[in-house]
């Protein structure tokens, strides 16, 4: 009877647990995005750029990021943005996000140095590099949603 109780305390010890670890690793952080859509979900560690210079230094002169990495750029308000790929040496995929955390437009693949602007569209306060080609193998698609506590609490579809 002893052996059974204890059994009992250690599942539901662990049941306790995983259910833990899963809601630490679902929670909003700066350092992390999340993105779900049809695919199902994903989350990023990323690197924010929020002001000037952090924004016109982004990715460049970096030779790798790791798979689940990315940089998220904020602006404090809807406009219209472009990107080029000015000293970036990694092949990256731009997804283009509007203010309540839909994606409204992705550029697969933008070519490392390559200093075409890129048009990501108009009413946008976000955009979120990650490596080249990820976008399509995970089937992240326009109308999927991000979450981040940058997205406002009150405007984001997917709030934290």
């Amino acid at each position: 009877m002893k052996i059974k109780q204890t059994l009992i305390a250690a599942s539901m010890a662990l049941a306790f647990n995983a259910v833990f670890v899963v809601a630490a690793w679902a929670e909003c952080r700066e350092d992390s995005v999340w993105i779900k859509g049809g695919f199902g979900e994903a989350r990023f560690s990323v690197e924010i750029a929020d002001d000037a210079q952090e924004r016109a230094t982004g990715l460049m002169h970096r030779p790798s990021m790791p798979v689940s990495a990315g940089m998220l750029f904020v602006y404090e308000r809807p406009s219209a943005l472009s990107f080029w790929m000015r000293n970036t040496l990694i092949e990256l995929d731009m997804l283009f996000v509007d203010e309540t955390g839909v994606i409204r437009n992705i550029h697969a693949r933008a070519v490392p140095l390559d200093e075409t602007s890129i048009f990501g569209g108009d009413d946008l306060t976000h955009v979120l590099e990650i490596n080249g080609g990820l976008a399509e193998r995970l089937g992240i698609m326009v109308g999927d949603q991000l979450r981040h506590p940058s997205f406002s609490q009150d405007d984001a579809i997917w709030p934290c």
